[in-house]
């Protein structure tokens, strides 16, 4: 049995301003998006100019910010916010949805997209392989902080919270960094490496996480307040995760011929 190792939840202080480590790993999960996406761009053939990369993570920052909090307060605890609604701008409580950030996302590529006059599936495509990052910085910030456990187990490396209780219990946040975030990203990375047909590698990126986060719940302790949604079993995340699977097979399976036909018409 482990035990985890209580971080402190704040990195440094430059004087009397405290940095957390919860919104470190968010800097550090967008510097790493762009870090990558300007390399990416910097390819014989890509279409990108690094100033395009760094115009579009600002819009995806928002969307990112934007639409993960209002999704946490939308999805997670809507009565709650519906009661006290000024605390939804009250972010450093904590509380942001990785559902409803893809959906702020996908409002950022959309505007970023019309701004440049680019197709929006392109720039998701472009964006999906780097998205992976971020998602590993997060989980390795709620790892930090002791937020979104695991649920109990007797495996040999079940983990206690302290500031949880003293039950072993799934180390859940480094599950979904390991899956959500390294092999999300080699997946989406070896993939895109080649010219792919348009929504092919946005389709993997929605159908391979969806699956993965889908899975990964079975190890997560329910939120408290939720619970189990439905049959005893299925999760909040769960059941979001079932729509991002379904769009992702349309985007890898039928959207370019769709497209295609479209076209010819």
């Amino acid at each position: 049995m482990l035990v985890h190792p209580q971080f402190s939840p704040v990195a440094f202080t430059i004087g009397d301003f405290a940095v957390h480590w919860y919104g470190l790993m968010y800097l550090i999960g967008f510097a790493g998006g762009l870090g990558l996406g300007v390399m990416r761009a910097r390819r014989p053939g890509s279409g990108w100019r690094a100033q395009q990369v760094w115009d579009m993570t600002a819009y995806i920052i928002a969307g990112v910010i934007i639409g993960g909090r209002l999704g946490y307060c939308l999805f997670y605890n809507f009565a709650w916010y519906a009661r006290h609604p000024l605390e939804i701008f009250f972010v450093w409580q904590g509380g942001m949805s990785f559902h409803g950030g893809l959906l702020g996302v996908a409002a950022g590529v959309w505007l970023f997209a019309r701004i440049s006059r680019r197709s929006a599936v392109a720039v998701a495509d472009f964006l999906a392989p780097l998205v992976p990052v971020g998602l590993f910085a997060g989980r390795l910030g709620n790892f930090i902080n002791q937020e979104l456990w695991g649920r109990p187990t007797d495996l040999p490396w079940g983990m206690v919270f302290p500031a949880v209780d003293h039950v072993a219990r799934h180390a859940s946040q480094l599950y979904e960094a390991a899956l959500e975030g390294v092999a999300l990203f080699a997946l989406l990375w070896v993939y895109s490496a080649r010219p792919r047909a348009a929504g092919k590698v946005l389709g993997m990126f929605l159908a391979a996480y969806g699956v993965l986060r889908f899975i990964v719940e079975f190890a997560r302790e329910p939120d408290a307040h939720l619970q189990f949604i439905a049959f005893h079993w299925l999760t909040m995340g769960q059941l979001l995760s079932l729509p991002m699977v379904a769009a992702g097979l349309y985007f890898f399976f039928f959207h370019a011929r769709c497209f295609a036909g479209r076209a010819k018409r």
